[in-house]
């Protein structure tokens, strides 16, 4: 029986330790050094932006295809086998098209004219997109202030999740089948051993994990680390630089749902998400931060505010909420390449990199989760 280890365990460790638990023969051990759902996870919106978004071919598109595909499926998976009830909006996401600052004319090509071919694309796909005029936002939305956008993109196939319900159902089903897990562990190191002399090969191979509670010896070691993923790569010579980006975000009471009570979607515009959890509650965010010097990222109150004031702007009806709380959280992205990173240490044999997923990790999960899956399995 092979064994693998998981480090770290926000979303997307826990969607992989939940998709390696339904392969024969695997013995899965999960490590972290805070409770689940901490970090990134915890602070996402999980506004699951797949057949919206600009990626129309290659690995960007597939990953998200499979992704928005498995939710389907995974949500009430999840909640038969675990008795969890998981927020799982399915009104999809309506993103509106604030009029530009000028003419036509003079800025070319673009606005309305860039979304019909995404949706001539997407049709082609098998997804609907729908590209709507202030009349029509104004039957479905009416809460949305009209005189601010010019048009709307609506994607009825697009999602959102509740981050923290989706990780800790994803833990317990993963505990149903098996997996072990020890949180408020530090991982102090991954002992490699040269294997060149024995398999003709230069790759190091890595036979333990080193943490504040003993030592784990593995067959295979996944990093989804996030942020800490850096540290644990210099460790082993081949660092991965993933670079902290700040975003904040708020809840918020209204008492009532805007708009029609029975069509909530999520609203976006600008980068700004109005996000309906019921109850007339909303969050509202987020920001993007990005670091002053290569480490540290202090939380701006001015950009939260401004995002709310642009959630205001689009659904005037906010500015009488009441905010319940404000959070904030460090999203990893990858420094001078693409996000995310997901395959082989380069280097090592048996270390798996699922990690770097910036402003994407709940979106991309499932996805991730499929393609380390199936790495083991061609390996092993």
């Amino acid at each position: 029986m092979s064994h693998v280890v998981i480090i770290g365990c926000g979303v997307v460790g826990a969607a992989i330790a939940y998709e390696l638990s339904k392969v024969k023969g695997l013995k899965i051990t999960v490590v972290d050094r805070q409770p689940p759902a901490q970090a990134s996870t915890g602070a996402a919106l999980g506004v699951l932006m797949g057949i919206i978004s600009q990626k129309t071919k290659g690995k960007a598109w597939q990953m998200r295809q499979t992704s928005i595909q498995r939710y389907e499926t995974l949500i009430p998976e999840l909640e038969d086998l675990t008795g969890r009830k998981i927020h799982f909006n399915r009104q999809g996401i309506l993103m509106l098209l604030p009029k530009p600052l000028m003419p036509s004319s003079e800025k070319g090509e673009g606005g309305v004219s860039e979304w019909k071919k995404l949706q001539e694309i997407r049709h082609a796909q098998g997804f609907s997109l729908e590209i709507w005029d202030t009349v029509t936002i104004k039957q479905n939305c009416p809460q949305v202030a009209h005189d601010k956008i010019e048009g709307a993109v609506y994607s009825p196939c697009d999602r959102q999740v509740d981050p923290t319900a989706l990780t800790l159902a994803l833990v317990d089903a993963a505990k149903h089948n098996s997996v072990d897990f020890t949180f408020g562990v530090q991982v102090l190191g991954i002992e490699p051993l040269s294997n060149s002399q024995e398999q003709g090969s230069s790759e190091k191979y890595c036979y333990q994990l080193e943490t504040t509670q003993g030592k784990i010896a593995a067959d295979w070691f996944i990093v989804a680390a996030g942020l800490g993923s850096s540290l644990l790569t210099a460790q082993l010579e081949q660092m991965v630089d993933i670079r902290p980006v700040l975003g904040q975000a708020l809840r918020v009471r209204l008492g009532h749902s805007l708009g029609n009570l029975d069509f909530q979607p999520v609203i976006t515009g600008d980068d700004v998400h109005i996000v309906p959890i019921g109850g007339g509650d909303y969050w509202i965010g987020a920001t993007v931060e990005f670091p002053a010097n290569q480490n540290e990222v202090i939380a701006d109150k001015q950009l939260l505010e401004a995002v709310k004031e642009q959630a205001i702007a689009f659904c005037p009806d906010l500015a009488t909420a009441t905010i319940l709380s404000t959070w904030s959280g460090l999203r990893p992205r990858p420094e001078g390449r693409p996000a995310p990173i997901i395959g082989q240490l380069p280097g090592y044999s048996n270390v798996l990199l699922a990690t770097g997923h910036y402003r994407n990790g709940v979106l991309l999960a499932p996805a991730t989760a499929y393609a380390i899956r199936e790495m083991i399995i061609v390996k092993s």
